[in-house]
């Protein structure tokens, strides 16, 4: 049996914002079609984990490899930097699903799925809708691309989110305690939604 991928290995990760230190040493390797859950209390660094990972947040230290490529360079003062065309290339990548949901709340439903295939991706507006469009029918939501965010409940705006992450065709996608802005009753359809995930073999790292 072939050995699995290893998709972003972190090594000796370090985080720290002014004096306080948030990640000390953080070691984790992800491979492909893995599905991983870190669970720790308020506080603990679980989501500025996840922003080192997609690089929202730049590691004090430590090394990132995405696909076998360690990210940065060392400069002549011994600090490792990223390149805008490397940050950009990774966040396209790793995708990420946020607890608050993240929409913009001037856009249709669909125009918030196919903006970052626009001005991102550069992709042309009709394929990018095209494309917009089959997300938010995985998710259940494609007769809802017309409507504006506000008018949806907590958990159909969570699926949106998750189609939005789905259209960029990520390798990693990480989702930042996504059901703990629901109510108790909204949060089965977006588990649902992240089991289907699961079972087509995806890259899934959660954090609750």
């Amino acid at each position: 049996m072939s050995e699995k991928k290893v998709v972003m290995r972190i090594r000796a990760l370090h985080k720290r914002f002014g004096a306080q230190s948030v990640l000390q040493g953080i070691d984790l390797d992800i491979y492909a079609g893995e599905k991983i859950a870190i669970i720790g209390g308020s506080g603990s660094g679980k989501s500025t984990l996840l922003r080192c990972l997609n690089f929202m947040e730049i590691p004090s230290a430590g090394t990132v490899e995405l696909d076998g490529v360690t990210l940065g360079k060392i400069d002549s003062r011994g600090q490792r930097r990223y390149s805008e065309k490397q940050l950009s290339d990774v966040r396209q990548r790793v995708g990420m699903v946020f607890q608050q949901f993240n929409l913009f709340p001037h856009l249709t439903v669909l125009q918030n799925v196919s903006e970052a295939l626009i001005s991102v991706k550069k992709m042309r507006r009709e394929e990018a809708m095209r494309v917009a469009h089959a997300q938010l029918e995985k998710v259940g939501l494609g007769h809802k691309h017309q409507a504006w965010p506000g008018s949806l409940s907590g958990g159909q705006q969570q699926r949106v989110a998750i189609a939005r992450a789905l259209a960029m065709a990520p390798e990693i996608i990480l989702f930042d305690e996504p059901t703990s802005s629901l109510d108790p009753e909204l949060v089965g359809e977006v588990l649902h939604t992240i089991r289907e995930l699961a079972d087509e073999g995806r890259t899934l790292l959660l954090v609750t």
